[in-house]
C-alpha cells in the first residue's frame, strides 16, 4: 500500500471539507444579511402624535403609522383634485388608559374636545371615505414632511361611535 497516496487522499478530503464549510457559511451571511437590510427598508414605526412632534428631525423622511382622533370642523375636500386635507388630535396608544376612561368612543371625543391635545394637519391624495367624520380614529401610513404636515399615503378609519348601538344585540342574541 502506497502511504504517500493515502495522505493525499486525506490532505484532499481535508481540503474539500474546508471549501464546503466557507462556501456554507457564504451562503448564511448572505441571507442574514437581505433578511436584515430588507427589514430595515421596509420598517415603519407607529407613533403617536405626540412623540411624532417631539422627534419631529429625527424621523423625517421615513415610513411611519400612527393615529390620531379625526377633528370634523377641519375636513377639507376637493373632488377635482382628489386632495383631502384635516387635522387630528393625539390619542393614547395605551388599551389601558382607553378602558380606564370608558372605551374608545369616549377617548376619541376627549381627544377632540380638548385643545390643549397635540394636533397634526393631514393632506391625503385620493378618494374621500365614507366614516371621515368628527371623532373617527384615523390610522395612516405616510411621511412627515418638512413643513410639519403629514402625507399620507393610506388611510384607515375607525368609528366607533356607528357601531356601538349594534353590541348589546350582537351580545344578547
Amino acid at each position: 500500500m502506497d502511504t504517500s497516496n493515502i495522505e493525499k487522499n486525506l490532505s484532499k478530503n481535508k481540503t474539500n471539507r474546508t471549501k464546503f464549510i466557507i462556501g456554507g457559511l457564504l451562503i448564511i451571511i448572505a441571507i442574514v444579511y437581505l433578511i436584515v437590510s430588507s427589514t430595515q427598508a421596509n420598517a415603519q414605526y407607529f407613533m403617536t402624535i405626540e412623540e411624532l412632534q417631539s422627534k419631529q428631525s429625527q424621523i423625517s423622511g421615513r415610513d411611519l403609522r400612527i393615529s390620531g382622533a379625526v377633528i370634523g370642523g377641519t375636513i377639507q375636500y376637493n373632488p377635482q383634485t382628489l386632495t383631502l386635507s384635516f387635522e387630528v388630535a393625539n390619542v393614547p396608544a395605551d388599551n389601558k388608559i382607553i378602558d380606564e376612561q370608558g372605551g374608545l368612543a369616549k377617548v376619541l371625543h376627549t381627544a377632540v374636545s380638548d385643545p390643549s391635545r397635540p394636533r397634526l394637519k393631514v393632506i391625503y391624495q385620493g378618494v374621500k371615505p365614507d366614516l371621515l367624520q368628527n371623532e373617527a380614529q384615523a390610522i395612516m401610513t405616510g411621511k412627515l414632511g418638512d413643513d410639519g404636515v403629514f402625507y399620507a399615503q393610506e388611510l384607515l378609519l375607525k368609528c366607533p361611535t356607528k357601531y356601538e348601538d349594534a353590541i348589546p344585540q350582537q351580545a344578547g342574541g
